[in-house]
């Protein structure tokens, strides 16, 4: 069986793009281990929403009906197929949606560096992909004019004393966009499966970015870039303390034409499937 192993790369390596797209092909992972988001930065940030989601002020951000930007309250979300709720609450950031005024600094900012690093890291794929792999159109324009590019700021409380049978932080689940952008969170706990089924921790070190490929990436590139099902397991005793985390999800505008349907069809069919619409 080969080895399931999710490469580390630095964004200014002379083979970074045939590396990235490799690991891709092979896990549906990819490590930045060097990018141009600070420590400082990602401190700030975790610490503006831990503020956040420690207050009051979560309700009266409330999603609206019809809606997607706002806060999602404690067990909102679960994941395709599954009858438990996530254990976790989370707040939907967009880069023209409102946000609390306690983290909107922080939060653009950091939103705006994911986004432009993203729009790289599809470059990189669309260089590297096969040309016997056809795009409707290269990857990185695909996110051209988007705003739906999506900034998940998650807070995975504590478990209670009475979780039920089934019931875990997160899931296992495949994303629904392109690609995934995920600053290492405060805790261990996310996990990938490889194509035997066997589950693998994802590297947990300070700095890191880890990346992953989508359901959309998948359908538009044919299966040639697999879409890895992901998890994040609840803790042991001894460590049973609150964990954040900051996923940016990519998404294509909703025109965009993945194979069978638009991003913005597949994104209103699996919404529904996951309690979110």
């Amino acid at each position: 069986m080969a080895e399931f192993e999710i490469l580390a790369i630095g964004l200014d390596e002379a083979d970074a793009p045939a590396r990235f797209a490799k690991s891709f092909r092979e896990t549906g992972f990819a490590i930045l281990k060097d990018h141009n988001i600070s420590a400082d930065e990602i401190d700030r940030m975790y610490g503006v929403w831990t503020d956040f989601f420690a207050s009051e002020e979560g309700p009266s951000f409330a999603v609206q009906p019809g809606e997607s930007a706002g806060y999602f309250g404690y067990k909102s979300e679960n994941a395709k197929g599954s009858a438990s709720k996530d254990l976790k609450e989370f707040f939907h950031a967009y880069e023209n949606k409102d946000l609390p005024k306690g983290t909107e600094a922080e939060t653009r900012e950091f939103q705006s560096k994911l986004v432009n690093l993203g729009a790289t890291l599809l470059a990189w794929l669309s260089q590297e992909t096969p040309s016997n792999v056809k795009f409707s159109e290269p990857l990185e324009n695909m996110i051209d004019g988007s705003n739906m590019n999506l900034l998940r700021i998650i807070h995975y409380p504590p478990l209670p004393d009475d979780v039920e049978q089934g019931e875990v932080r997160a899931a296992a689940h495949e994303d629904i966009n392109l690609i995934t952008l995920l600053v290492t969170g405060t805790e261990p706990g996310l996990q990938a499966k490889d194509i035997n089924g066997g589950w693998h921790d994802v590297p947990c070190k300070p700095g890191y970015i880890t990346v992953n490929s989508g359901d959309m990436l998948s359908m538009a590139s044919k299966g040639y870039y697999p879409s890895t099902p992901h998890r994040v397991v609840n803790p042991p005793k001894q460590k049973n303390c609150s964990r954040y985390s900051m996923p940016l999800f990519i998404h294509p505008r909703p025109d965009v034409f993945l194979d069978e349907m638009t991003a913005g069809e597949f994104l209103d069919e699996r919404l529904k499937e996951i309690g979110l619409k």
